[in-house]
């Protein structure tokens, strides 16, 4: 577990993220109604930030004390240390759930079910690319095609949709993208 962490911490020092807000957060963020917000995986705080900006409070939890050490210290902002292999989610708690370029499969159920009624999830992160792209070596880090959509089937898909991008280092990459609310 140790090494787990200390191996984030130096990507985080080597391989410095972008700052600005995830597009897909930015675009989608409107749909979102309450104020409870969860940023799984938060890193340095990019989308944490926005969230924050746009009036909700935010649990931000990352395994990275480095990365949580650049998550500006807020009133809305509420920094949780944790390994998420095995870090739980409380049920019915958020109104917003953002998961981006992170995943944790035996998080997925409970993603799910800690979003409230009409809870807005929003989930972006890597798939499986044939091909000259540059992925997490480990497949246990890649979705495969469509298994984000199947994941969260019982949520209204407001937007799901698998594509060829530049990740957060100038790499091409494949990704997922969905926008879901959980209905009463």
């Amino acid at each position: 577990m140790i090494e787990d962490k200390e191996r984030w911490n130096i990507r985080h020092v080597e391989k410095p993220m972008r700052k600005n807000v995830e597009p897909v957060v930015e675009k989608y963020i409107g749909l979102a109604s309450g104020d409870k917000a969860l940023d799984i995986a938060c890193g340095i705080g990019r989308n944490t930030h926005f969230l924050a900006e746009k009036g909700f409070f935010v649990d931000a939890v990352d395994f990275s004390d480095y990365a949580l050490s650049q998550v500006k210290d807020d009133e809305k902002i509420n920094k949780i240390e944790a390994d998420l292999d095995s870090y739980n989610l409380e049920k019915n708690a958020y109104d917003l759930i953002i998961n981006i370029n992170y995943l944790s499969r035996r998080l997925l159920p409970q993603i799910k079910e800690a979003l409230k009624p009409n809870g807005l999830l929003i989930f972006e992160t890597f798939i499986v690319a044939h091909g000259d792209f540059n992925q997490p070596a480990n497949p246990e880090y890649l979705l495969r095609t469509n298994e984000l959509l199947h994941a969260f089937i019982g949520l209204d898909i407001i937007y799901y949709e698998e594509r060829d991008e530049v990740n957060l280092r100038g790499e091409d990459t494949r990704v997922a993208s969905l926008v879901a609310r959980k209905r009463c």
